[in-house]
């Protein structure tokens, strides 16, 4: 192969790499999907599995129905709400988990949660903001 012929297949390879790399960059697309139907909502970052009863304290509800966290989130702008983080599987809760699509107990009500012990502060967006 001669220097010419070996340049232009150098720069058809380049050229094939870079167009493959922009058609890759044009296909790339995120979707979140449809919020969780969680009875009692779901944790704050991903994959955003339903959380227990008493995780989250009634300030994240309205009407006794979740307003969402994550991508999904509802809230007021600067919203900062109660949880009880012994319920956090990613701090080592290992008690019952509602599945997706579960109905909540009829019995209790999420405006008026009895005995809520919540000791942390999040924003919905998976960021601790204080302590109570």
């Amino acid at each position: 192969m001669n220097r010419v012929t070996r340049t232009l297949a150098l720069a058809a390879v380049a050229a094939g790499a870079a167009a493959t790399a922009a058609k890759a960059e044009a296909d790339v697309s995120i979707n979140i999907g449809a919020e969780p139907i969680c009875p009692y909502g779901y944790y704050d970052s991903a994959p955003y599995t339903c959380a227990p009863y008493g995780y989250y304290g009634p300030e994240w509800f309205s009407g006794g129905v979740f307003i969402g966290v994550g991508p999904w989130f509802h809230g007021p702008e600067h919203f900062h709400g109660h949880v009880d983080n012994h319920f956090d599987v990613h701090r080592g809760y290992r008690g019952p988990l509602p599945n997706r699509g579960d109905h909540p107990d009829p019995v209790r009500h999420f405006d008026h949660i009895d005995h809520f012990n919540g000791n942390e502060m999040r924003d919905g967006l998976g960021h601790v903001g204080g302590r109570r």
